[in-house]
C-alpha cells in the first residue's frame, strides 16, 4: 500500500505515474513561525502554482474546445494530483479534476478511462525488484511488495476522496465506468477493480447507518424513494402516501456519512397476517390496514439499490437482518419474515430453452394481460409451475449458482425458497419477465446461518414444504386455507 503518513512538513509523497513526468512543485519556503501565516503562505504558493497547472481547464471552458483536449486536461490534474505535496493544494486539485470532470463529455471520459488503464499501472521495475527481494526475505518484504503492486490510480481515486463530495462523485463516475465497460469489454476491468476494492472498504457495513422513511421524512428524500424504486413504480404522491403512511406500513434505508441525503439500499415492508401471494393485493388502494400489533407477518415487497455506482458491492443481506431484528424487537407478534419477490429471469430462459412451439406459443399466451377460462388456467398454470421448478432447481451459472438474480440474493442471505405464486404481478412488467409469477422467500431467523452455509459451501438451495409439494404436484393450490 502507499504510504499516506505524514512528514514533519505535512507533506504527502508523490507518486510516480508511468510515462507522465510531471514532478512536484517546489515549495516556497515559510516565511513566519505562526500556524496561521504557516497556512496562508501555503495557500498562496499552492495558488499559483494551481493557476499554471490548471490552464488547460481554463482554456477549455473559455474556447470550448474538443474532448481530446479536455481529456488531456483531466491526465494533467491526476498527474498534478498525485505529484503535489501540500495537501491544501491536493484538496484544491481534486476538487477542478471533478468539476471538470462533471463538465466532460462521454467522449472525453471515456479517454481518461482508458488512460488509467494504460498509463496509472503499477511500475514493472520496481515490482519485479520487490518480487525478487520478497522471494529472498519473506515475510518482511511484505509491505515493499505489496506497495509495489498498488496502481497508482488506486492512490489517485484516494485523494479525489479529498474533495468537498469526493465520495458522492467516485460512485458517479463508477456508473459512468461500468456504462463505458459494457461496450468495451474488459480492457477497463482494471480500473475497475482497484475503485471496487476502494469503494468496498469505504462503504463497509460498519460505516452504514439504517434509518425509517416515513410520511414525515423530507421531501426531497421522499422524491429520491419515488425515483429509485425499482420494483414496482410509484406513480404518485398519494401513493407513496399508502406504501409509508399506515399503521401496517414501514420502509427503511441505509444512508452513508459521506451521502447523507442519499439512500444507498432501502426495502419496503408490509405487516400482514399471512404470507402474501399477490403483489396486487398488497399495494390495492382499498385494502384493510392491519394494526401494527396484529401482525403476524413481515413482508419484505420491494427492495431498491439507489446508487449504479456500487453495483457489486451488496448492503441488502445486512439491511434485511437488521429490519428483521429492528421490528421483531419493536413488535414481539411478529413471526415470520418473508418476501414476495420477482422472478426477473424466468421468461427469458423459458424461451431460450423452449424446443417445441407449442411451448413458445403458451409462452406468448402467458405474457398476455387479461385472464384464463377454466381449463385453459389449469394448463398454463401447470406449464408455468413445473417450468418454473425447473428454473429454480436446475438452472444454473457456470459458477453453479442459480440463474435467477433474485434467487442468488436471498439464498444467499440465508432464506429458504417457500413459495410460488401464480398470476402474483399481472402488471405489464410482471407479465414480462415472469408471465405473472412470484415467489416467497422465508428468512427463519434460527436457520440463516445454517441455510447461508449450505448454499454458499454446497450450492444447496433450502425449500420449504409449499415449494416441495408444488413441485410434486404443480396444478395444485398448496396456499393455507382462509
Amino acid at each position: 500500500m502507499i504510504d499516506m503518513s505524514r512528514d514533519t512538513q505535512g507533506e504527502a509523497p508523490s507518486v510516480p505515474v508511468r510515462g507522465l513526468a510531471v514532478e512536484p512543485a517546489t515549495r516556497a519556503p515559510f516565511k513566519s513561525r505562526d500556524a496561521i501565516g504557516r497556512l496562508m503562505d501555503g495557500f498562496s504558493h499552492a495558488g499559483r502554482d494551481l493557476f499554471r497547472r490548471h490552464f488547460p481547464f481554463a482554456v477549455f471552458e473559455r474556447k470550448r474546445e474538443t474532448p481530446e483536449r479536455a481529456a488531456g486536461a483531466l491526465i494533467e490534474l491526476a498527474s498534478a494530483l498525485l505529484s503535489v505535496r501540500g495537501e491544501a493544494s491536493g484538496v484544491a486539485i481534486a476538487t477542478d479534476l471533478l468539476t471538470l470532470y462533471g463538465k466532460a463529455d462521454a467522449t472525453a471520459r471515456h479517454t481518461f478511462f482508458a488512460t488509467l488503464a494504460t498509463d496509472f499501472n503499477p511500475d514493472e521495475t520496481a515490482l519485479a525488484a520487490s518480487w525478487e527481494r520478497y522471494t529472498k526475505e519473506g515475510a518482511s518484504a511484505l509491505p515493499a511488495l505489496a506497495q509495489a503492486v498498488e496502481a497508482p490510480r488506486q492512490e489517485l481515486f484516494r485523494r479525489l476522496n479529498l474533495a468537498p463530495g469526493g465520495t458522492g462523485a467516485l460512485v458517479r463516475m463508477r456508473a459512468d465506468l461500468l456504462a463505458q465497460m459494457a461496450a468495451d469489454g474488459p480492457s477497463l476491468d482494471v480500473v475497475d477493480a482497484d475503485l471496487v476494492h476502494l469503494l468496498q472498504s469505504w462503504f463497509n457495513r460498519g460505516f452504514l447507518a439504517m434509518r425509517s422513511i416515513d410520511w414525515s421524512s423530507p421531501a426531497s428524500l421522499l422524491e429520491r424513494i419515488i425515483r429509485y424504486e425499482a420494483v414496482h413504480d410509484i406513480s404518485s404522491w398519494v401513493e407513496l402516501r399508502r406504501r409509508l403512511d399506515p399503521d401496517d406500513r414501514r420502509c427503511f434505508a441505509f444512508f452513508h456519512p459521506a451521502m447523507p441525503e442519499e439512500p444507498l439500499i432501502f426495502v419496503e415492508v408490509g405487516l400482514t397476517t399471512a404470507i402474501p401471494d399477490s403483489i396486487q393485493a398488497m399495494l390495492a388502494p382499498d385494502r384493510p390496514i392491519v394494526a401494527a400489533t396484529d401482525a403476524s407477518t413481515a413482508v419484505f415487497y420491494s427492495i431498491s439499490n439507489c446508487q449504479p455506482g456500487l453495483k457489486g458491492i451488496s448492503f441488502g443481506h445486512f439491511l434485511i437482518k437488521q429490519v428483521a431484528t429492528d421490528l421483531k424487537r419493536e413488535l414481539p407478534a411478529l413471526t415470520t419474515f418473508v418476501t414476495l419477490s420477482p422472478v426477473p429471469g424466468l421468461m427469458r430462459w423459458l424461451r431460450s430453452t423452449a424446443t417445441e412451439p407449442a411451448d413458445g406459443a403458451m409462452l406468448d399466451r402467458l405474457q398476455m394481460p387479461g385472464g384464463f377460462d377454466e381449463a385453459e388456467e389449469a394448463a398454463a398454470r401447470t406449464f408455468l409451475l413445473s417450468q418454473a421448478v425447473t428454473y429454480f432447481t436446475q438452472a444454473r451459472t457456470k459458477a453453479g449458482k442459480p440463474v435467477d438474480p433474485v434467487a442468488r440474493f436471498h439464498l444467499g442471505n440465508g432464506a429458504r425458497l417457500e413459495r410460488m405464486n401464480w398470476r402474483a404481478d399481472i402488471s405489464p412488467n410482471g407479465l414480462r419477465q415472469s408471465g405473472g409469477l412470484m415467489v416467497n422467500y422465508l428468512y427463519a431467523l434460527p436457520h440463516i446461518e445454517e441455510y447461508h452455509e449450505a448454499y454458499a459451501n454446497r450450492a444447496e438451495v433450502a425449500t420449504g414444504e409449499a415449494f416441495r409439494k408444488m413441485a410434486k404436484k404443480p396444478a395444485a393450490d398448496v396456499r393455507p386455507k382462509k
